[in-house]
């Protein structure tokens, strides 16, 4: 049943951010997505090199990791990384052998499965969208943000923690959506348009090991903060 009240509305139990709270949470999410970041750029290399399927299917491993973050932070897991400092540097050097694996592996490609005429042939979606998938969830900055930020827009006594917080996570990847779909078409064009590929064929490669050890090496120096 569906009661309003004056600090939001109720739905099954569940608490629902009122209009102020789901406007200063769009907010912030919008300007987290529009900032270009790893998974940005993550989403541009592999629509340029690959095309718009490979895009979105990368952006559905990212969404999908979003919201393992949002659970492990409503169950309490995320505060390993704040009370166990080790384990925050585990899953940062494991992220970084990974990243550092796939650019690895990119490399040791055949060219033609990256090439303009063979589509994901030769790469399938299920790898694609698993990597978008990995490479978020083993970034435990992400973790951190979700912990620092979800926890402020939730209310103690509104319910299913879970559920807020999946409800939030569903708003951020809601826009990051739009942001990110806007980057995945774009990159798409500029790869109908880049003719250096053909004549280059394994640049795309080049451009997707090249953006995988960037990330590697931005997970290693970069600081907790």
């Amino acid at each position: 049943m569906l009661l309003e009240r004056n600090s939001g509305l109720t739905f099954k139990g569940i608490k629902m951010p009122d209009f102020s709270t789901f406007v200063l949470f769009a907010a912030a999410a919008l300007v987290l997505t529009a900032t270009p970041g790893p998974d940005m750029l993550l989403i541009a290399s592999r629509s340029v090199s690959q095309g718009h399927s490979a895009g979105f299917l990368t952006y559905a491993g990212i969404a999908l990791g979003t919201y393992c973050h949002a659970m492990a932070a409503a169950l309490g897991l995320s505060r390993l990384f704040l009370t166990v400092p080790i384990a925050y540097e585990i899953v940062r050097w494991a992220g970084c052998a990974y990243l550092l694996y796939l650019a690895f592996k990119t490399l040791r490609s055949q060219s033609s499965a990256f090439a303009p005429s063979a589509g994901l042939k030769r790469l399938s979606g299920k790898r694609i969208f698993i990597e978008g998938l990995a490479t978020n969830i083993l970034n435990p900055k992400m973790a951190l943000f979700v912990l620092a930020l979800f926890p402020q827009f939730v209310d103690p006594n509104g319910g299913s923690m879970i559920v807020q917080m999946a409800l939030l996570a569903t708003i951020l990847n809601g826009i990051g959506f739009l942001v990110n779909g806007s980057v995945i078409m774009l990159g798409s064009h500029i790869r109908g348009r880049l003719s250096a590929i053909k004549r280059v064929p394994k640049l795309p490669q080049y451009l997707l090991a090249t953006v995988f050890a960037g990330l590697a090496c931005r997970l290693a120096l970069g600081s907790r903060g």
